[in-house]
């Protein structure tokens, strides 16, 4: 459904300035022009004002990095949980993408290598690129591969990952189910995914350690 500017104010809550300021930074789709003085804008610039609203001020994200997210990515924004995942898959990789043989060579490692940490589900690429992320996660590997330390601990993040990342899918599909409109379910597991993930599992790491150096007094 076509949308004019005043339906888009009253539907995001955000101001005509700064839905223009939207359109002119290129986050969203520009308007159809049926005729004079007539702009029709795409149902999805709705939950695309919604999801720059939430970035910025739950997590505090610019224009710039918010753009370099929606770049050259073309989510299907209809309230869909799969339009989170993709969100969700590329927050934080902004920068360049990296060829399998460029990234080889950046990282230092050979293709047998990354395919058996592949495999194993050490690293795993967007797509067929690789980010600065991948970089980041090659050289903990290689700290970790020198200290001993490849096997039992690394296995069981990348299970408890698949895990959860199954868990979070159900999770999103569920709230669908329950008739909770799309703003409200992304927020939610916005929240969930990004915040209090984070959250339980640092703090139940500071609790065990902290409970182990009593026990050792």
């Amino acid at each position: 459904m076509a949308l004019k500017m005043k339906d888009l104010i009253e539907r995001t809550g955000e101001s005509k300035s700064t839905i223009l300021y939207y359109l002119k930074e290129g986050l969203l789709p520009q308007p159809q022009k049926p005729k004079p003085n007539v702009h029709l804008y795409d149902e999805s610039c709705v939950q695309r004002i919604r999801l720059i609203k939430y970035l910025q001020e739950q997590f505090g994200y610019s224009i710039a990095q918010i753009k370099e997210i929606l770049k050259d990515n073309d989510f299907d924004f209809d309230g869909s949980f799969e339009a989170l995942v993709a969100a969700l898959s590329l927050l934080g990789e902004s920068g360049p993408r990296y060829d399998r043989q460029s990234f080889l060579e950046l990282a230092g490692i050979d293709d047998g290598q990354l395919r058996s940490w592949e495999e194993a589900g050490y690293i795993v690429p967007l797509g067929d690129r690789y980010t600065k992320k991948d970089l980041e996660a090659v050289e903990l590997l290689k700290r970790a591969r020198q200290m001993g330390l490849e096997s039992g601990l690394l296995e069981a993040y990348v299970r408890c990952a698949k895990k959860l990342a199954r868990l979070e899918n159900d999770a999103g599909g569920a709230l669908l189910e329950r008739g909770a409109t799309s703003n409200e379910r992304y927020a939610l597991l916005f929240d969930l995914i990004l915040r209090y993930k984070p959250y339980i599992f640092n703090r139940h790491t500071i609790k065990e350690h902290a409970e182990r150096c009593k026990e050792s007094r």
